[in-house]
């Protein structure tokens, strides 16, 4: 195990979300509390073929220590080009195989969840990127199946192809986001297999992280949409504080808006609008604020809003 990543005491992940857990947002939620922070995924393919957004969102903050690189791929020739490619980058110490994702896109391609319908070849293409990746652990996200719950035989193929630990979202791909998560068949995994578990779905609030560690009896929760507008719910778990003061809230908040600018340039600024329409809800006055920091494009201008705003913002 990584010296930095023990499971000797739950750990806490922050999930892989596309359009969100971008560098910035990623070094915010480490720097506050995350045990691990794992990149947006990214398409084999796309490594293989040079695609300079992919090796850009490939990049890590220096306090990402560990880091997880997440990939998905249906192809076995194709992964293992793309882990050889992973193998030249150092600062990454996990690659983890994306077996999860429901999006359309990704299982037309037999990514993603789509592997959920082959096993052997799932099988297959974990013990490839373990055989062939010089990085120190292999992880896998998986579901609990694609259309059935078959999520038993699942575990054992992941465990049984040489991965070190798994992440289960407690949903089938047919259940997309809006189906109950299903908590006992995460806690029936943990049962089955002796690689650590880290469940995922729905944990959106500290009491929600800790009653799931509880029921399922995993070594870890993955937080991804709740940590949105919220990603102080990592130092909260890390404390044990059950209430966070809005001065945390407000220094948390615009450390993440000025990782943005470090990152994107000014660009950063109309990327930073969708969070802050995620960090205002509840605060009073929030429709307003959003509609300012819409009409600005200015950096500094824009800071000073969001700054002032949430410096001194009372929730409703």
């Amino acid at each position: 195990m990584l010296k930095n990543l023990s499971f000797e005491k739950p750990i806490y992940v922050l999930a892989p979300l596309a359009g969100f857990t971008d560098l910035p947002f990623r070094s915010v939620v480490k720097k506050f509390g995350a045990d691990l922070t794992v990149s947006e995924m990214l398409s084999s393919n796309a490594l293989v073929h040079g695609s300079e957004k992919t090796f850009h969102m490939l990049k890590k903050s220096p306090n990402e220590d560990p880091y997880s690189v997440q990939i998905a791929g249906a192809e076995v020739d194709v992964v293992k080009r793309a882990v050889e490619i992973l193998n030249d980058y150092d600062g990454i110490d996990i690659i983890d195989l994306n077996c999860g994702c429901p999006v359309p896109k990704v299982v037309g391609h037999g990514s993603g969840s789509s592997l959920l319908l082959n096993l052997p070849l799932m099988g297959e293409i974990i013990r490839t990127i373990k055989d062939t990746s010089n990085k120190s652990l292999t992880s896998v996200k998986i579901r609990l199946g694609f259309e059935e719950k078959n999520h038993i035989d699942i575990a054992k193929m992941v465990e049984d192809s040489g991965a070190d630990f798994i992440a289960v979202h407690g949903r089938t791909r047919a259940g997309k986001f809006k189906a109950a998560v299903d908590y006992d068949a995460i806690r029936e995994i943990k049962e089955a297999i002796s690689i650590p578990v880290i469940a995922n779905g729905d944990i959106d609030s500290f009491g929600k992280a800790k009653w799931v560690l509880e029921h399922t009896g995993a070594d870890g929760v993955m937080i991804g949409r709740g940590a949105v507008g919220a990603p102080w719910i990592f130092h909260q778990l890390r404390s044990g504080e059950f209430d966070i003061d809005n001065a945390l809230k407000h220094e948390i908040i615009m450390e993440h808006f000025d990782k943005m600018i470090e990152f994107y340039g000014n660009h950063g600024v109309a990327m930073f609008r969708k969070h802050v329409h995620t960090y205002s809800k509840g605060y009073r006055g929030a429709s307003i604020l959003r509609n300012d920091v819409n009409r600005i494009d200015d950096v500094s201008q824009s800071r000073d809003v969001i700054d002032q705003f949430f410096k001194t913002g009372e929730l409703v």
